[in-house]
Parts: C-alpha cells; sequence; structure tokens
C-alpha cells in the first residue's frame, strides 16, 4: 500500500464521531492537497476493508457528494445519527461540525 493511501486511511479513521471532514481537507493532511479525488477512490474501494467512517467525509462546499439516492440516504441518515445536522440538500454547516486536526 502507498504511503499517501496508509496516511488517508488513518486520517479518516481518526475523524472523531460528530464531526466530518472535507476530501480535500484529508488529501491535504495526507501530504497531497490536490488530491481530493484519489481521497475520494479511496474511500470507494476501502472503506468496507479497513471499516472507515467513509460518511464523515463530504465535499469541499459541507455537502454529500453521493449522486445515487440511496448512498446520499445513507450517508445523511449516518450523519445524523451522530448528531450532525444535514438541510435536504445533503449540506452541512463547517464551521460548527469540521473536525481541525
Amino acid at each position: 500500500m502507498l504511503p499517501f493511501t496508509e496516511k488517508v486511511i488513518q486520517i479518516i479513521k481518526d475523524i472523531p464521531e460528530g464531526k466530518v471532514m472535507t476530501y480535500g481537507q484529508v488529501a491535504k493532511l495526507a501530504g497531497n492537497p490536490r488530491a481530493a479525488r484519489q481521497v475520494a477512490r479511496i474511500l470507494h474501494t476501502m472503506s468496507r476493508k479497513h471499516h472507515l467512517p467513509w460518511h464523515r467525509v463530504i465535499n469541499a462546499k459541507g455537502q454529500i457528494a453521493m449522486k445515487d439516492e440511496g448512498k446520499f440516504n445513507e450517508q445523511r441518515l449516518s450523519l445524523e445519527a451522530e448528531g450532525i445536522e444535514v438541510n435536504n440538500a445533503g449540506k452541512v454547516d463547517l464551521m460548527k461540525y469540521r473536525e481541525e486536526p
């Protein structure tokens, strides 16, 4: 496994319950600020294997990025179960819920 991938996995595992991070924020902390899409691919391919809290990663606008309605609703419900407020458009208040490690 590449060092960047290992860092991304650890950063995502460390996002506390009730907090979110953006794809770009994770990429930057892992050492490559331009790799937000790579973070998304890592989440897509490795979340189940590494038991990642994938639902805590959202886009830079503070929105759920899932296009599939089922996955969108799954992420929304998972965030709300942790006390994170999500509006009908899937937006989260980053000022309130963003994790700043």
